[in-house]
């Protein structure tokens, strides 16, 4: 069998969802997906693509490797070229699993789990009293999830000057004032409190804060009992996420920004963090973040994986979250968008009661429907070609 095409197309979603189908002279097919890589991803995967062309699919790290260091000299390290990898290394998988009428998670090592455990990130929004946040909850939980996702800073760069006439806020300074921290603080103890006993929280701030601010915060959030705080500070400086760690009981959960194994390596050995939370569609693929999982794993770190992704690339971070002992949860990002079944030819949701069930079915397990998603397509973009 051999490569004889790498075609992409891209989607509006979340973000720009990039798909990447490889095609074989023996008409088998694998579709991978990858995000937060825009059209340089899309340019980067054409540039490969006579690299791959007349290749056995098989060899996927092998693959992986030899196009990653072919272009160390041109960032192969992080950023687009690692996230358009990403995509190519997940068609590989799910044509490699096809081919051999395999799930992906065989071919990965089997399973520690047969279902996923999968958490909402909801939209809750500064300036919602309580009685709005139980209802935005109410509704989460009434889909079967045990566990959800706040954002602490949604506003903080503009929006929330409506909310208190004289309150300006410096859109690069990283401190948060009085008014803001307790902002923050009341809105995570209603979500808590709305929740119940039995259903675990998390906050994200998606690296706004510096030490001082983010340090008061984590304190005061303490008795929350939250599932983590995520990126409280930038990803830059793991010096500084381990000083947050240090000063609190509240579990510090970072990596989303994060690339390769190379990329967790400092955080990991500095403990820096209680959780990492790699995008699998984004930072290396399936193979590689269960390398690093198996890494955070030496140091009884939780795998808590980023996910924005539609469910094909959700399906395939399952693969790899099922593959792991330490993985903890898994995000899904979609709770208000009308064609997360539509757009594969399933039909029905991945998720039930709050988690994914793993079946039998060869590759990933899923297929992306044309005529839905070409609806969605992103602008500028070509269509598998």
């Amino acid at each position: 069998m051999k490569i004889t095409a790498v075609k992409t197309a891209a989607t509006s979603g979340h973000c720009m969802h990039l798909w990447v189908r490889i095609e074989t002279d023996a008409g088998v097919t694998g579709l991978g997906e990858c995000v937060h890589g825009g059209h340089a991803a899309i340019a980067l995967i054409h540039e490969l693509t006579p690299k791959l062309i007349g290749r056995d699919p098989f060899p996927v790290d092998a693959i992986f490797e030899e196009l990653r260091r072919g272009l160390v000299f041109e960032g192969g390290f992080a950023g687009a070229l690692i996230t358009a990898l990403t995509g190519i290394e997940i068609a590989l998988w799910d044509l490699k699993g096809k081919a051999l009428k395999t799930p992906v998670y065989e071919l990965l090592g089997g399973t520690f789990r047969d279902k996923v455990r999968v958490y909402a990130d909801c939209e809750v929004t500064p300036g919602m009293n309580f009685d709005q946040c139980k209802k935005v909850v109410d509704e989460v939980l009434e889909l079967g999830f045990t566990a959800l996702k706040i954002d602490l800073d949604i506003g903080a760069y503009g929006t929330m000057q409506s909310e208190v006439a004289d309150f300006i806020k410096d859109p690069f300074n990283h401190t948060a004032g009085g008014w803001e921290h307790d902002r923050m603080v009341r809105l995570a103890e209603m979500v808590k409190t709305a929740a119940g006993e039995t259903i675990d929280v998390a906050c994200d701030l998606h690296t706004r804060l510096d030490v001082p601010s983010a340090t008061r915060l984590v304190k005061d959030l303490e008795s929350l009992q939250l599932m983590w705080l995520e990126e409280p500070v930038p990803p830059e400086n793991v010096a500084a996420m381990r000083e947050i760690k240090r000063t609190t009981s509240t579990p510090i959960c970072a990596g989303e920004n994060l690339y390769l194994r190379q990329g967790f390596r400092d955080l990991l050995e500095s403990q820096a963090v209680d959780i990492i939370m790699p995008d699998i569609p984004k930072c290396g693929g399936l193979s590689e973040c269960r390398k690093i999982a198996n890494m955070a794993e030496i140091y009884y770190i939780p795998f808590a994986p980023h996910n924005v992704s539609s469910p094909i690339g959700t399906m395939a971070s399952a693969h790899v979250c099922a593959t792991v002992p330490n993985f903890l949860v898994l995000e899904f990002h979609w709770l208000h968008r009308d064609y997360w079944t539509s757009i594969t030819t399933r039909k029905t949701d991945i998720i039930e009661d709050g988690f994914i069930a793993l079946d039998d079915a060869p590759g990933i397990g899923l297929e992306l429907d044309e005529e839905v998603a070409r609806a969605h397509q992103y602008p500028g973009t070509t269509w598998f070609e």
